[in-house]
């Protein structure tokens, strides 16, 4: 029975190694029986902070694995860094004031509990989806204008990307003048007076 225990503490702390829950919820599997051992993981999260509570273990699982892949120097804190060879990994570059902004968004040094804290914040807050709308389309503005083809390209290339069909749906929506520019206010009025509405029609 004792290396049973031993089995499973030592899997337990493989397993956590990385997040901060380690010591809390390895002794946990201590008590042999695995309501005991559920108990104490329950019990580990809520003094850590209860953060946890508010996504799934699933959920919890896949930011662990994202906060292991963005701590590139694996010191178990998420610095600038790590962020900067974060977005190198993606092939794109990021200037020190983004940099230093993210990391100061944190009220603390940036570590698992501390980067779904940051998550949970942002769930809860709703207001930012609007200014992450509005500053992405103003990366392509230029002169209160967006060049539709280059936007087409960075639509189809990046990220989650779009097909040409639906480019061609979400410009239907769009006013592109004759030189085929798009009016930059004019697109994120749309967009952002569009996601309220839907979240109006959600609420009634």
């Amino acid at each position: 029975m004792a290396d049973k225990d031993k089995k499973v503490k030592k899997k337990k702390a493989k397993e956590e190694a990385p997040a901060e829950e380690a010591p809390a919820a390895a002794p946990a599997a201590s008590g042999g029986s695995d309501r005991q051992s559920s108990r104490g993981s329950r019990k580990a999260k809520r003094t850590g902070s209860n953060v946890f509570s508010m996504f799934s273990q699933k959920q919890v699982a896949e930011f662990k694995e994202a906060f292991q892949l963005m701590d590139h120097d694996k010191d178990g804190i998420i610095g600038k860094n790590d962020l900067r060879a974060t977005f190198d990994s993606l092939g794109r570059l990021a200037s020190e004031k983004e940099l230093d902004d993210m990391v100061n968004e944190a009220s603390g040094p940036i570590n698992f509990t501390q980067l779904l804290t940051l998550f949970a914040n942002r769930m809860s807050g709703g207001s930012d989806e609007d200014d992450v709308v509005i500053n992405a389309f103003k990366t392509f503005d230029d002169e209160g204008k967006i060049d539709s083809e280059r936007l087409r390209h960075a639509l189809m290339t990046w990220g989650d990307k779009f097909s040409a069909d639906e480019v061609d749906e979400a410009y239907d929506q769009m006013e592109i003048d004759d030189k085929g520019y798009i009016d930059t206010t004019k697109l994120i009025t749309m967009l952002t007076a569009s996601a309220e509405e839907e979240e109006g029609g959600e609420a009634a």
